[in-house]
């Protein structure tokens, strides 16, 4: 589950560095999200086997550098609502700033673990500069170059000693199902049309992380949590950010679900956030509906439905084995077709496929069109077999895995897709020398 560390700070302090070094150097999934200035800012980090989020604030300041103290501002309150650690970074070379004064004076106010990070310290005479910002009282300071990567061992060291304990499953036996998109596509009327009046049985119950909230729904021969991303407590004293605000729940909400059911809004079409969220899901390997919502506004012919479902295939190619429910939430049309869709999307998810039957139909496949040679080498393909996890992954023991290309790997899949039904499910294929 989902742990949010966030770097917090003025601009041109070393943020964007430091995120990149504790992701992307750990080979993390790195997803960009369209409308904000710089071109990464979420990532998954892992240090001494605990796995946590890494959130890059300054990404989302709307602005070039010239950005308002108020927008600034209104990032570090989020994080201090959102993360559950936070990186606060200042640069050695200028000292303390107005702008340090003011956020260390927010920080000061929150109950989370606050970690002065004091960057570019690259050599002796700047380790002494950085005893300025003891001045914070904000606690020890941490000299690191964010650069070379100096001292950022010691800091995560102690960053995931302040990490609350990775919580447990609620119930892992029943699906989740997260309700994803944009702001204003009708997440919060599905989920009030689902909860709030048809008398379901609805259980609150206390979220694996503190600003998810699981709803029980148990009716109509279902039985499954929603995550509630749309109904989140608003916060007062926040001024919100609105884009920043929906990636941290919409990040939190896919890493603790079993299926997405991407919201899109019928009368915009799929846009370039409604793609990075598809990706995302795509990604952590999660079980993906898209969920055409207000389509009793669109003007249709016998030929709309078909057209909007070739757009948005041909814009989230080359995963296109997904299904398409066109809805109104405000309606309640066809809403129950878009969860008794999720669900058959979560079967899909666990699915195992017996060995032998899968061999069966996996070699006759290989065997009517074999890879194609490399360099004169010929592959065989002697076996394969499905790893138990929670996602389908599949592996094929050949003698020369290496020079299997991608296009096969492609072929593959979609037999997989054909002959078994994994609608809706990325699938792991690897191969293996046997």
């Amino acid at each position: 589950m989902s742990r949010v560390v966030a770097i917090v700070g003025r601009p041109n302090v070393g943020k964007s560095t430091l995120f990149n070094r504790l992701t992307e150097s750990r080979k993390a999934i790195v997803d960009d999200f369209s409308g904000v200035t710089r071109d990464r800012h979420y990532g998954q980090s892992e240090w001494i086997g605990e796995k946590f989020t890494v959130i890059d604030t300054g990404g989302f300041v709307h602005g070039s550098d010239d950005i308002f103290e108020a927008a600034i501002r209104s990032q570090v309150h989020i994080a201090m609502e959102e993360a559950d650690v936070i990186l606060f970074m200042v640069d050695v070379t200028t000292g303390i700033t107005d702008l340090d004064e003011a956020m260390a004076d927010m920080l000061r106010r929150t109950k989370k673990p606050v970690f002065v990070i004091s960057n570019k310290v690259d050599h002796n005479e700047r380790m002494s500069a950085s005893a300025e910002f003891y001045a914070f009282g904000l606690g020890e300071v941490y000299n690191i170059s964010s650069q070379s990567g100096s001292g950022t061992g010691e800091l995560l060291d102690d960053v995931v000693k302040a990490l609350p304990p990775a919580p447990e499953e609620d119930d892992a036996t029943l699906p989740r199902i997260a309700i994803v998109g944009r702001p204003n596509v009708g997440k919060s009327t599905m989920l009030n049309a689902l909860l709030g009046k048809e008398r379901t049985i609805v259980t609150p119950i206390a979220g694996t992380t503190r600003d998810t909230i699981l709803e029980e729904y148990n009716a109509f021969g279902h039985h499954f949590y929603l995550i509630d991303t749309a109904g989140m407590r608003k916060k007062a004293r926040v001024h919100e950010d609105i884009e920043f605000y929906s990636v941290m729940r919409t990040i939190r909400a896919i890493e603790e679900c079993d299926v997405v059911m991407l919201m899109v809004d019928a009368q915009e079409g799929i846009q370039a956030q409604d793609l990075a969220i598809f990706h995302l899901a795509e990604k952590n390997m999660k079980g993906i509906v898209v969920v055409v919502n207000k389509w009793d506004a669109i003007e249709k012919d016998h030929k709309t439905t078909k057209v909007f479902e070739d757009k948005i295939k041909e814009k989230i190619a080359p995963f296109t084995d997904v299904p398409i429910v066109f809805t109104s939430a405000t309606e309640k049309q066809r809403i129950m077709k878009a969860v008794e869709t999720a669900l058959e999307v979560y079967e899909n998810r666990s699915k195992k496929v017996k060995t032998n039957q899968l061999n069966e139909i996996m070699l006759q496949v290989i065997e009517n069109y074999p890879p194609p040679a490399w360099k004169g080498k010929y592959i065989r393909i002697k076996y394969c077999t499905q790893i138990k996890i929670a996602t389908p992954t599949f592996v094929f023991f050949c003698n020369l895995p290496q020079y299997i290309r991608e296009s096969y790997k492609r072929y593959l899949e979609n037999k997989l897709r054909e002959n078994f039904n994994f609608t809706g499910v990325p699938i792991n294929i690897f191969f293996r020398e046997k």
